[in-house]
């Protein structure tokens, strides 16, 4: 099979399946939702960093065409601040629980919480295509990651879509939740949810088109996924799981990002 088929195959898998998994996840009874959501979310974490740390790094370091070390680690910190940057205009802002603070109703009205739920529908579509639009730019760029993953290193790629797609489903539920808050119907929601995870098979596409002819600069994309998969795990998923700080809590967490780092390092080493 060839690179290019490699690439769209795992962009559309991982972006389909996390869909189709939000969409079964919100027909689950409430209590069962709230109590499963962050145990995905632990898992997530520990395969983000796992990806960045044990996979993308080490490749875009040891890369021939790299000849400073701190090339690399200058492209990581600059990714990082970027994305914080993007994170403000909420065009990355990834929710990860139901109530989400950046795409929600609520955070784009300064009305008492007593008069947010009284906002007109207009309001509240457009907080729900906010949503989409934020994580069509975000599939768009997944995509490009996996394919510079992916003509790296076919094992490189597949760990990396791995990790894309543990926390692409924790994600795609708060969104779908939201979107259906926001007044779209649940065939409307999935609908919409699809075409914006199809932008990463688009993103993906033209990467390998665009990177193939500039291999030199794989490595410091491989630098800006591994900042983005940093950013993700520690700037959106961990603060939800301070939430939380009972010691049974804590113990499940640990565990499931260990988890999350096993799979990647299993993953890895199995490919290999």
């Amino acid at each position: 099979m060839t690179v290019l088929l490699w690439i769209i195959l795992f962009c559309f898998i991982g972006g389909i399946l996390s869909v189709i998994a939000a969409s079964v996840f919100l027909t689950l009874r409430e209590n069962t939702r709230q109590m499963v959501l962050p145990h995905l979310v632990s898992y997530a974490i520990g395969a983000l960093l796992g990806a960045a740390f044990l996979g993308l790094l080490p490749h875009a370091i040891n890369n021939p065409s790299v000849t400073d070390t701190h090339d690399i680690t200058l492209t990581v910190l600059i990714g990082i601040l970027t994305f914080f940057i993007l994170e403000k205009f909420v065009l990355w802002r990834h929710c990860h629980s139901l109530e989400c603070e950046a795409h929600g109703p609520e955070s784009h009205s300064h009305a008492p919480p007593n008069e947010q739920s009284q906002l007109p529908e207009e309001h509240n579509k457009s907080a729900g295509t906010l949503v989409l639009f934020g994580d069509a730019v975000h599939n768009f760029v997944d995509g490009v990651l996996i394919a510079a993953a992916f003509l790296t290193d076919i094992h490189l790629g597949i760990v990396t879509a791995v990790a894309v797609a543990a926390h692409e489903i924790p994600q795609e539920v708060a969104d779908f939740a939201i979107l259906l808050q926001s007044g779209f119907s649940r065939a409307k929601a999935l609908l919409f949810n699809i075409l914006s995870s199809l932008t990463t098979v688009v993103g993906g596409v033209l990467a390998y088109f665009s990177l193939k002819e500039i291999e030199s600069l794989l490595p410091f994309f491989l630098a800006i996924a591994a900042a983005s998969f940093i950013y993700v795990a520690v700037a959106d998923l961990i603060p939800s799981l301070h939430k939380k700080t009972e010691f049974k809590d804590s113990i499940q967490q640990i565990v499931l990002i260990s988890l999350g780092v096993v799979t990647i390092l299993s993953t890895h080493s199995l490919l290999h």
